[in-house]
């Protein structure tokens, strides 16, 4: 590992990304299917709500921190092949079967050089939503995916080719 400092940052040429479903229920998976041609995704930020806290002999307002808001849902910007089409109608059948267990879905993001990946649990659109089309363009597909709790950073699991 390179000394404190002197990285100026982690680049996201040769991230990974990949998806799996728990086995046993609320325990992080040991073996995540990559999923290709990803272009982005979508930063899951936490915006702290605040709790009124003013009393009456208060002339402004006083206000404690609350809990930490997700906004819910991020995007995934796919490149559309027929190879993509299949990767996601299989994480979307897979998603449904391991509901039917009451088994969450994971979504990570794995970068080679760090130690840690971020994690979260998901729920896949339905159905893969229509591209938009451009002249000359490259056709992608959004994915919007619902957020049921953001993990975060945790122990990396490199994300692997489905068997």
């Amino acid at each position: 590992m390179a000394e404190k400092g002197n990285i100026a940052g982690v680049s996201t040429v040769g991230s990974l990304t990949g998806y799996a479903v728990e086995t046993v229920a609320g325990t992080k998976p040991t073996k995540f299917i990559m999923l290709h041609r990803i272009n982005a995704s979508d930063e899951i930020t936490i915006d702290v709500e605040t709790i009124d806290a003013s009393a009456l002999e208060d002339e402004i307002e006083r206000t404690i921190a609350g809990r930490g808001s997700t906004g819910g849902t991020f995007n995934v910007t796919v490149n559309v092949t027929d190879e993509t089409i299949d990767e996601w109608e299989k994480l979307i059948a897979a998603y449904k079967t391991g509901k039917a267990s009451d088994l969450s879905m994971w979504y990570e993001e794995y970068f080679p050089s760090l130690q840690k990946a971020f994690f979260t649990k998901i729920e896949p659109p339905t159905k893969i939503p229509k591209p938009a089309r451009d002249q000359n363009g490259l056709l992608t597909v959004s994915m919007s995916l619902t957020i049921n709790e953001y993990v975060g950073a945790d122990t990396a699991i490199k994300p692997t080719e489905e068997e």
